[in-house]
């Protein structure tokens, strides 16, 4: 069993790319859709390279997203 040191960084500083673009976005709300349109482009891209298995798993990667939206919709 590992244990955190008392000063560990938290997540946010763990994952230094979230932290970046979550800091990013609290400055301007327009870099969401820069980083939707890098998305997009890094799926077409995929698909072009491997076919629709990178359709595919990009869709499977959604599915906990979708679910997360739907209750949040439901509960709210």
């Amino acid at each position: 069993m590992t244990t955190l040191p008392v000063n560990a960084p938290s997540g946010a500083e763990r994952l230094p790319i979230i932290g970046f673009i979550a800091r990013d976005i609290a400055r301007d709300i327009n870099v969401v859709f820069y980083l939707l349109t890098i998305f997009v482009t890094l799926v077409v891209l995929a698909v072009k390279t491997w076919g629709v298995v990178a359709l595919a798993m990009t869709a499977l990667a959604f599915v906990p997203v979708m679910f997360v939206i739907l209750i949040c919709i439901t509960l709210g």
